[in-house]
């Protein structure tokens, strides 16, 4: 699998160690930033966005300070569902239910041991394409779509 990992100067140190972690594993793309210099989340979530959004990437792993920003930002860019996950269940279920393609942790927020299981069990899951994911996903793609009529 190809995975695009990014962070902000938060998630700098956890994001180098899951790139040392997952080596191996996957396919690694280190989308930056590569030093603790502050640098905005919103554009480091619009890098790791339009990677995977592209095709360039299956899965990507977005990390700032406390997670919650970046998601906000990642799921801006259409066809991207970012799950901001700091637990197991969230980090599996987002993808077999609600097909996420990027998982966003908080560096401030989880361990990096944490961090490593959650990310494992982000990319070994699986879409279900049960019919009600189906349906409700199609309910998201239409929300987009209204979202981009709508400006």
């Amino acid at each position: 699998m190809r995975v695009a990992l990014a962070s902000d100067h938060a998630g700098l140190r956890l994001k180098q160690q899951l790139l040392k972690e997952l080596a191996g594993e996957a396919e690694l793309f280190d989308l930056g930033t590569d030093s603790e210099e502050p640098v905005d989340y919103p554009d480091i979530a619009a890098r790791l966005s339009d990677f995977v959004r592209a095709g360039d990437a299956e899965r990507g792993i977005l990390i700032c300070g406390s997670g919650a920003g970046a998601s906000i930002a990642a799921n801006k860019i259409g066809g991207i569902r970012a799950a901001l996950a700091h637990d197991v269940y969230t980090a599996h279920q987002a993808v077999e239910h609600d097909d996420a393609n990027i998982i966003v942790f908080g560096a401030r927020v989880i361990a990096p041991p944490l961090a490593l299981d959650l990310a494992r069990t982000f990319l070994a899951a699986s879409y279900t394409g049960a019919e009600r994911h189906v349906r409700r996903l199609a309910k998201i793609t239409a929300l987009e779509a209204r979202e981009s009529r709508d400006r």
